[in-house]
């Protein structure tokens, strides 16, 4: 029997730290409330720091974009593009804080729809980017943000096959089990391109249409990609990546080895 799936803890002693101890904060601090609603989630803990950040970063996009002249090959890049980061951080927010069986099959549920609606929106984004490159004979690559990219668009495609095949399909992993173990990879690949999403993002203010056109401050989306990440980081349960915290868990009922 694995944590996720054992018994609560008899005489309501509360969550056992391994599995309710966030990366920052005190076991709970990060966890879903019995019976509380799914989209509670996207402001328990530290979120509502990222919830700032992500609407911050889609105003200084946004209204950047719409304060000049609106090309229809250029302009929707960016409002797509970081409208598809802001729905990918609900997605990790989501998901993020759930405990019990039943809050997890939900979590993945709407988990895997915000993904499936961050994926058209990065494809139409790219689509239109290189529409525009490719009539005006302009190069792909011409800068960190062009490169940066193409490998977090590479890493987010392994991320959601990863991701639909574990939950749609786990006989192509060997079974719902061997599915169940390659979670921990999955979520660390996600963290990792959250982190390259907004770097990304960041690079992009710093590309020729940006800072001759849009003139985006850099600054400003260094800060709310700052409050992006202390309001996700903090949440992360190591035990759902796999890392050991050190503390000790105690047999309880039903579980192998309780008395």
């Amino acid at each position: 029997m694995s944590p996720s799936d054992a018994p609560p803890l008899a005489q309501d002693e509360g969550p056992a730290p391994t599995e309710s101890a966030p990366l920052l904060g005190r076991p709970g601090d990060a966890l879903q409330k019995p019976d509380a609603p799914i989209f509670m989630n996207l402001l328990l803990g530290t979120a509502w720091l990222a919830q700032i950040g992500a609407v911050l970063l889609l105003t200084i996009v946004w209204t950047a974009v719409f304060a000049h002249t609106t090309l229809p090959l250029v302009s929707p890049h960016p409002l797509l593009n970081s409208l598809g980061v802001f729905t990918v951080l609900q997605a990790i927010l989501v998901l993020q804080p759930t405990k019990t069986p039943e809050a997890k099959v939900m979590g993945q549920r709407v988990h895997a729809m915000l993904h499936a609606l961050s994926f058209s929106l990065f494809a139409a984004g790219v689509a239109i980017i290189e529409t525009n490159k490719y009539q005006n004979s302009f190069p792909h690559f011409h800068s960190a943000h062009a490169y940066l990219g193409v490998i977090t668009a590479a890493l987010l495609g392994v991320q959601y096959l990863f991701g639909f095949t574990i939950l749609l399909t786990p006989r192509i992993w060997g079974g719902v089990d061997n599915a169940k173990a390659m979670w921990k990879y999955h979520r660390l690949v996600g963290y990792t391109g959250l982190l390259t999403l907004l770097a990304t993002v960041a690079l992009a203010a710093e590309t020729d249409y940006s800072k001759g056109v849009l003139k985006i401050n850099l600054f400003a989306v260094l800060a709310a990609e700052a409050l992006i990440v202390a309001g996700v980081f903090p949440r992360i349960h190591l035990r759902k990546l796999g890392i050991n915290t050190g503390s000790v868990h105690l047999p309880i009922a039903g579980e192998p080895g309780a008395r």
